[in-house]
C-alpha cells in the first residue's frame, strides 16, 4: 500500500478551495431553453399523442409549506435550482419549499380518452396540484411516477403547481452522493424536478404496464400484459425482413384478470452483446391503444471456465465485463444531462476506450440513458440509490482500506449494526426496500442490465441476504452484487472488491472475483479543473506520466483475468468537481490519453 496516497486521499480535515472555476460542457455552451430534452422520455413505452413540459416555468422558494404569493422568476425545467442551465443558480436549503408554477394550454379534451401526467424525477418529496386541486404527492427523488388527471382539466388555460421540498443529508432519504457541504468523494446536492415532465392522452382502456423476459436457453421472450381491463391484443414482432403478429382474445383473458402473458418463440435467435447490440421491435395493439417498444435476447449467469475459475457468462459463454465507473454528473446541469446528445457521447466515448460496461454509480439516469446503452451495446451493473443517516468513516472508509477482511465478519442484520451503518430506523429499511423494489420494476425492461448492487462499502446497509433473496425473487434474469466493496455477507454472485491502494490480486472464493473498484489516478488537465485542490487517490503532474501508470494498470489487469478476474471497474469516466480521477475532464472536453 502506498500510505502516502492513501492518507492524503483520506484527510478528514482537508482545506477546501472556496473559489472554484466555472466549466460548461460543449452542449451546455450550445443549450437551447426552448428545446430541452425532448425526446419521448419512455424508449420501452412509446405513443405518439404526448406533450412534453420541459422548458420555462415560474418558481419561488419559501420557509412554509404555504405557497407564495408572488413567484420570484423564471426556472428552465427540468434543471435543479441549483444549476446554471435552470437560471436560477440558488441552493435550496433543508427546511425550505421550492414551488413551481406553468400554465398548459389545452385547446381540446379528446372524448372518451384519459390525460396522465408523468414526472421521471423529482427530488425529493413533492406535492402536485392541478388547477388548485390536489393531484398527487411523491416521496422518491429518483425514480419516475404518474397521476391521472382528467378529472381536473378543463378546455383553455390549466395552471400546474408542484411543491418540492429537499433536505438532502440533513434526513435519512436516498440521496446518492449529494451532500450539502460538498468535498471530495461527495458532491453539490441538487434538488427539485430533475427529470423530464410529459403529459399523454391514452385511450378509456390502454396498456398499464408492460414488462418483458427473455428466455435465453427457450429462444423465447415472454411477454406479460396489464391493461384497465382485458380487451383484443395484437402483438407484433419485427426483425430484418421477418415478421410475426400474435393475436389474444378478450375470452383468454383469465377470469376477473386485467393481465394477460404469453411466451413466444423466436426461431434464428440473435443474441444481444456490447458487440452485437440487436434488438428486436416491438409493436401491441390493445384496443384503441397502440404502444411501440423492443427487447433484446440476453443471459447473464455464472459458471466455470475450462480452468476451473469461477467466471461470469453471458449468453453462456465467460465474458469478462471490463467497466468505467459512471457517477452521472455535469458542471452545468448536475444530475441531469444538458441533452440526449451529451448522454450518447459519454458512452460511445467509453466503447471507445474499450470498455464494455458502465457501472452507474448510487444513481438512476433517465430512461433515455439506457436505451443508448442497449443500442450502442454497453452492458450496465446498476447500483440501488444510498441513503440513511450519518455515514461513520472509521467504519466505511477507513477500517475498510487499512484492514478489509475486519469487516468481513462484521454481520449486518442486527440492530447494533443497523445503528453503526445509518439504518437504525425500521421505517427507513422499510422506505429503502419499497425503492429497491420499485428500481427493479423500473429497469426490468432494460437489456443492457446486467447486475444489481445493493449496498456500497456499507453506507446505509442492513440484511443484505434477505434483501439478495427478495430481488433475486423479483428478477432471476440478472446477477447481485449485495454489498459492493466489503461488508460482504457470504452471498450474492460475485466476490466484490474495492482496491484502491493495495497491490492488486484475485482471492480465491466460490464467486467470480471482482475488483467493482480500483484506479482513482488523477491528473489535473490545465484549464479543466473545478477546484485549485484536486482529489483523488494516486496523483499524476503530467499526461504521460498518467499514460503510463495507466498503461501499467491496464497490462497488470489483463495478467489477473488469467488468474481468475472475471471484472474490473475503474474510477471513473470523468472528473467530478474536486475529483480529479476521471478518464475525460468535467467539462468532456479533454480525454486524458494521448
Amino acid at each position: 500500500m502506498r500510505i502516502s496516497d492513501a492518507m492524503a486521499a483520506m484527510a478528514p480535515g482537508k482545506a477546501r478551495q472556496n473559489v472554484h472555476n466555472r466549466l460548461t460542457t460543449q452542449w451546455g455552451e450550445s443549450f437551447d431553453p426552448e428545446h430541452v430534452l425532448n425526446e419521448y422520455p419512455r424508449p420501452q413505452l412509446r405513443r405518439r399523442d404526448w406533450i412534453c413540459l420541459n422548458g420555462t416555468w415560474q418558481y419561488a422558494i419559501s420557509k412554509s409549506g404555504k405557497r407564495p404569493k408572488h413567484t420570484e422568476g423564471d426556472i428552465v425545467v427540468p434543471f435543479s435550482p441549483e444549476s446554471r442551465l435552470s437560471g436560477v443558480n440558488r441552493k435550496l436549503k433543508p427546511g425550505e419549499y421550492l414551488w413551481y408554477q406553468r400554465s398548459v394550454e389545452l385547446t381540446e379534451l379528446p372524448e372518451g380518452k384519459r390525460l396522465l401526467l408523468h414526472f421521471q424525477a423529482v427530488d425529493q418529496s413533492c406535492t402536485i396540484w392541478w388547477n388548485g386541486h390536489l393531484v398527487g404527492r411523491n416521496e422518491n427523488g429518483y425514480l419516475p411516477f404518474s397521476i391521472e388527471i382528467t378529472g381536473f382539466v378543463k378546455p383553455g388555460k390549466n395552471i400546474l403547481r408542484v411543491r418540492v421540498r429537499d433536505d438532502t443529508d440533513e434526513n435519512r432519504r436516498s440521496r446518492g452522493k449529494q451532500s450539502l457541504r460538498p468535498g471530495g468523494m461527495f458532491y453539490t446536492a441538487q434538488s427539485g424536478i430533475w427529470q423530464t415532465v410529459w403529459m399523454e392522452w391514452v385511450p378509456d382502456n390502454y396498456l398499464k404496464n408492460l414488462k418483458i423476459t427473455p428466455l435465453f436457453d427457450d429462444k423465447k421472450v415472454r411477454l406479460e400484459t396489464t391493461l384497465v381491463r382485458p380487451t383484443e391484443l395484437q402483438i407484433c414482432l419485427n426483425w430484418e425482413r421477418e415478421s410475426y403478429i400474435h393475436f389474444v382474445r378478450t375470452r383468454d383473458f383469465a377470469p376477473d384478470s386485467n393481465s394477460f402473458t404469453v411466451e413466444l418463440s423466436l426461431p434464428g435467435l440473435r443474441p444481444w452483446t456490447p458487440e452485437q447490440p440487436f434488438l428486436y421491435p416491438l409493436y401491441i395493439q390493445a384496443g384503441d391503444d397502440f404502444v411501440e417498444s423492443y427487447f433484446a435476447m440476453r443471459k447473464f449467469s455464472v459458471g466455470m471456465d475450462e480452468k476451473r475459475h469461477p467466471r461470469l457468462f453471458l449468453n453462456n459463454e465467460p465474458y469478462f465485463f471490463n467497466g468505467v465507473l459512471d457517477q452521472g454528473y455535469w458542471p452545468e446541469s448536475l444530475y441531469t444531462p444538458p441533452s440526449d446528445e451529451a448522454m450518447r457521447a459519454d458512452i460511445q466515448n467509453m466503447k471507445a476506450l474499450g470498455f464494455n460496461t458502465i457501472r452507474k454509480h448510487l444513481k438512476i439516469e433517465p430512461l433515455r440513458w439506457y436505451y443508448y446503452c442497449d443500442r450502442y451495446g454497453m452492458a450496465v451493473w446498476q447500483d440501488m440509490v444510498n441513503g440513511g443517516g450519518k455515514y461513520r468513516p472509521f467504519l466505511t472508509c477507513y477500517l475498510p482500506t487499512a484492514l478489509p477482511v475486519v469487516t468481513e465478519h462484521i454481520r449486518d442484520d442486527m440492530a447494533w449494526t443497523h445503528s453503526l451503518l445509518g439504518r437504525p430506523n425500521a421505517d427507513d429499511r422499510r422506505q429503502w426496500e419499497k425503492e429497491c423494489q420499485r428500481t427493479v420494476e423500473t429497469l426490468y425492461n432494460c437489456p443492457c442490465i446486467a447486475l444489481w448492487t445493493l449496498f456500497n462499502e456499507g453506507w446505509g446497509q442492513f440484511d443484505a441476504l434477505r434483501l439478495e433473496r427478495q430481488v433475486r425473487e423479483m428478477d432471476p434474469t440478472r446477477l447481485i452484487d449485495h454489498a459492493s466493496g466489503w461488508f460482504d455477507q457470504g452471498g450474492g454472485d460475485i466476490k466484490s472488491v474495492h482496491n484502491y491502494f493495495r497491490p492488486l490480486k484475485v482471492k480465491n472464493d466460490r464467486r467470480p472475483f471482482v475488483l467493482s473498484e480500483y484506479g482513482g489516478y488523477t491528473y489535473s488537465v490545465p484549464g479543466h479543473v473545478y477546484s485549485d485542490v484536486p482529489y483523488g487517490y494516486r496523483s499524476y503532474s503530467t499526461k504521460e506520466e498518467f499514460t503510463e501508470a495507466w498503461k501499467a494498470l491496464q497490462k497488470k489487469i489483463s495478467e489477473l483475468r488469467e488468474k481468475g478476474l472475471s471484472g474490473a471497474i475503474y474510477t471513473q469516466l470523468s472528473d467530478i468537481e474536486e475529483e480529479t480521477n476521471g478518464l475525460y475532464t468535467w467539462d468532456r472536453k479533454v480525454c486524458k490519453f494521448p
